[in-house]
C-alpha cells in the first residue's frame, strides 16, 4: 500500500469523528486534503456541517466539494479541527508549516475543543526536529530576527542552519497573511515547549510550527493498520 493511501485511511479514520451539526476546522496538506474529500461525499450525502478553512487552497477545495463555509468571526467555537502534520511526538506535540499555511492553522486549532491529527506513521518521531521547523517571520528586519531566533536555540540547546523558504518559481515563499517562512534544519529538539515558547516572544516572528498541547488525538496509518494515540491531557 502506498502513502497516499494510507494518507486517506488515517482521514477515514478521523471521519468517523464528525458529527451532524460540527463546526470544523479544515486542515492544509496532502493528507488533509483527503479528509476534505472525504467530508464532501459525506456533505454530499444529507451530513450538515460546517467548516472553516485554514489556506486559501484548502478553501478553493472545500467550495469545489460544496461543504458549507463560515469564519471565525462569524462562530465561537468550533468542534473539531483535523489537520495534518510533518512530524509528531509520543507527547502528541507536532512540527507544522511544511506547507506555509502554519499561522492559520494554529489559529483554528487554538479555537477548536478538540484537534485530532491525521498522518502516515512515516511521521511519527521519538524526538521532533528532524523535518525543518518552519518559522514564519515578518520580512522587515529579517536579519534581526534571525539573529533572535539564533540565541533562542542556543538557550534550548539546539542548532542548526537556518534558510529563506523558496517557492518552485525560485522567489521568496510568500504565506497567504504576506509573510515570508524561515526554515530551521535542527535535527533535535528536545525541549520543544521551550524553544516554542523563546520564539514566540521574538518580535519579528509572526508565529512557528511547533505545536505544543493542540493535538488531542493523532490517527496514524501503517502497513500495519490504523493506530489512534490519545494525548492524556488536553493543554
Amino acid at each position: 500500500m502506498d502513502i497516499d493511501q494510507l494518507k486517506r485511511q488515517a482521514a477515514a479514520q478521523a471521519l468517523e469523528h464528525v458529527q451532524d451539526g460540527m463546526k470544523l476546522g479544515l486542515g492544509t496538506g496532502s493528507t488533509a486534503k483527503h479528509f476534505v474529500d472525504l467530508l464532501g461525499q459525506r456533505v454530499a450525502g444529507g451530513l450538515r456541517v460546517v467548516g472553516v478553512p485554514t489556506s486559501e487552497a484548502t478553501r478553493a477545495q472545500a467550495e469545489a466539494c460544496k461543504i458549507p463555509l463560515t469564519t471565525l468571526d462569524e462562530v465561537d467555537r468550533l468542534d473539531l479541527t483535523v489537520d495534518g502534520a510533518d512530524e509528531l511526538d509520543p507527547a502528541l506535540n507536532l512540527i507544522k508549516g511544511g506547507g506555509g499555511a502554519l499561522l492559520r492553522e494554529k489559529i483554528v486549532a487554538a479555537a477548536s475543543d478538540r484537534m485530532i491529527v491525521i498522518a502516515d506513521d512515516t511521521k511519527w518521531v521519538d524526538v521532533l526536529g528532524r523535518f525543518p521547523l518552519p518559522v514564519e517571520v515578518i520580512p522587515f528586519g529579517l536579519a534581526a530576527t534571525q539573529r533572535a531566533m539564533a540565541t533562542a536555540f542556543a538557550q534550548s540547546g539546539v542548532s542548526g542552519q537556518m534558510g529563506l523558504r523558496k517557492g518552485k518559481d525560485g522567489h521568496v515563499f510568500v504565506t497567504d497573511g504576506g509573510h515570508w517562512i524561515v526554515d530551521a534544519h535542527l535535527e533535535r529538539i528536545t525541549d520543544a515547549p521551550r524553544l516554542a515558547g523563546l520564539l514566540s516572544l521574538i518580535p519579528g516572528v509572526v508565529e512557528h510550527g511547533l505545536f505544543i498541547g493542540l493535538a488531542s488525538i493523532a490517527v496514524l496509518a501503517g502497513a500495519q493498520g490504523i493506530r489512534v494515540v490519545e494525548r492524556r491531557q488536553r493543554r
